[in-house]
């Protein structure tokens, strides 16, 4: 069983930066690949971005340039590093990892931009 525990949310103003990192149970090395997902209020989750375990990335258009995705398998824990922020960033993030058996995922982490 795999437990991630998503950190790094708060207030940030618009234009301001945060890094969320993603902290696995086990060996992230394992994984086929690992992602970012984020629900705004009243709206359905939405995929942000992913990393497989080439390290090739892609990004949903609206963060592409101001958001990297990134991960440390000595640390096992993935990172999500938010710069430009804007307020309609502000949702809860969920970091997934995808196995050939399931997926596993976070409880989330609350990140608000707002002046």
């Amino acid at each position: 069983q795999v437990q991630l525990v998503e950190s790094g949310g708060g207030l940030v103003q618009p234009g301001g930066s945060l890094r969320l990192s993603c902290a696995a149970s086990g060996s992230i090395f394992s994984f086929n690949a690992m992602a970012w997902y984020r629900q705004a209020p009243g709206k359905q989750r939405e995929w942000v971005t992913t990393i497989d375990k080439n390290g090739i990335t892609n990004y949903v258009g609206s963060v592409k340039g101001r958001f990297t995705i990134s991960r440390d398998n000595a640390k096992n824990t993935m990172y999500l590093q938010m710069n430009a922020m804007k307020p309609e960033d502000t949702a809860v993030y969920y970091c997934k990892a995808v196995t050939t058996i399931t997926d596993y995922w976070g409880q989330g982490t609350q990140v608000t931009v707002s002046s």
